[in-house]
């Protein structure tokens, strides 16, 4: 069927074309009456504005967009965005606003062409940026663009962009502080992405917590690279008796691999997990985990970024401190 524009509402309700255009924008010079008769047929007839011609106009597009530069493999396992992006679409939902998702595989080149050709299109009203890295390309284009956004991380000073972070020094503390109550000197951590800021600070508040013993393997936050990392880390020369998680799915590869090599869990290894999806509670034992509410973490996000787009200069906010979820994994070394 033909797309209904403009002049079927006008020929529908009796009315001018110009009539109708100043009262689906909210002008003056239309009575209420004819506003709602006008706003009751274009909904009959399933009018809804055109892209392009909100854009020509200046107009709100009405649309967040969010651009995430992962493996779509890993996207099909890893909860946490999906977790986030739920909390994120409650809030717009609540404003009647969209959510624009891209994946864009590793490569953060493609994100910064997205962000260029949305902004260019008027495709979004602003962006939540996932990811934050040490030294981020993006956040000068975010800057140079004048595209309001708000990052998912911990405050970068000198970037002028808001941040809404979670207190990830605080939350290692209290997982490295749980395992030396049981007993534990030889601990190790198994890192997500290197250049991630989350991970430089809790690999800072690992260093200060786990002692000389410590030892930290980098991974992707897959969980290949997790399997394979506890892999190394249980048939070395000096085996840790507890590993630390950056996420959930490597936590739980890590259950398979000491159940392989004959390593009693949590006998012989406790492992702690980070996020505290549902997953954590499938294997067994049962994993003791890091606990954000993430989906709360990404409305508060959302709520951020609607307030940026309003013109608003929201402040840098900490949404909270991933609390310990005790549970089997976890026990005296």
């Amino acid at each position: 069927m033909r797309r209904p524009t403009i002049h079927d509402i006008a020929r529908e309700a009796g009315v001018a074309k110009s009539t109708v255009s100043f009262a689906l924008n909210g002008q003056p010079g239309v009575s209420e009456a004819t506003r709602r008769r006008i706003a009751a047929v274009a909904h009959e007839l399933g009018w809804q504005p055109s892209r392009a011609a909100r854009a020509l106009s200046g107009a709100n597009a009405e649309v967040v967009g969010l651009v995430l530069a992962r493996p779509a493999g890993l996207l099909e396992v890893e909860p946490f965005f999906m977790r986030l992006i739920a909390g994120v679409e409650a809030a717009l939902g609540a404003d009647d606003i969209g959510l624009l998702l891209q994946v864009v595989g590793e490569d953060p080149a493609h994100e910064m062409e997205v962000y260029r050709r949305w902004w260019g299109q008027r495709r979004v009203d602003g962006v939540l940026v996932a990811d934050i890295r040490v030294d981020d390309p993006r956040l000068p284009l975010l800057a140079e663009l004048g595209l309001p956004c708000v990052l998912l991380g911990n405050e970068v000073p000198g970037s002028g962009l808001t941040t809404v972070g979670v207190d990830s020094k605080a939350a290692m503390v209290a997982a490295v502080a749980h395992l030396r109550a049981l007993g534990h000197t030889r601990i190790a951590r198994v890192a997500g992405i290197a250049e991630f800021q989350q991970t430089v600070l809790r690999g800072q508040a690992f260093a200060e917590a786990a002692g000389p013993d410590a030892v930290v393997v980098s991974a992707d936050y897959s969980g290949e690279r997790g399997a394979e990392a506890t892999r190394e880390l249980l048939t070395s020369d000096r085996p840790p008796t507890a590993i630390v998680y950056d996420n959930d799915v490597m936590a739980v590869s890590a259950v398979g691999v000491a159940a392989e090599l004959g390593v009693d869990v949590p006998g012989q290894l406790s492992i702690i997990a980070w996020d505290d999806s549902p997953l954590c509670r499938l294997p067994h034992p049962a994993l003791t985990a890091m606990s954000l509410d993430i989906p709360g973490y990404g409305a508060a996000a959302a709520a951020a970024l609607l307030r940026v787009i309003a013109g608003e200069r929201v402040p840098d906010t900490v949404f909270g401190t991933a609390q310990l979820v005790v549970r089997g994994s976890t026990a005296p070394a």
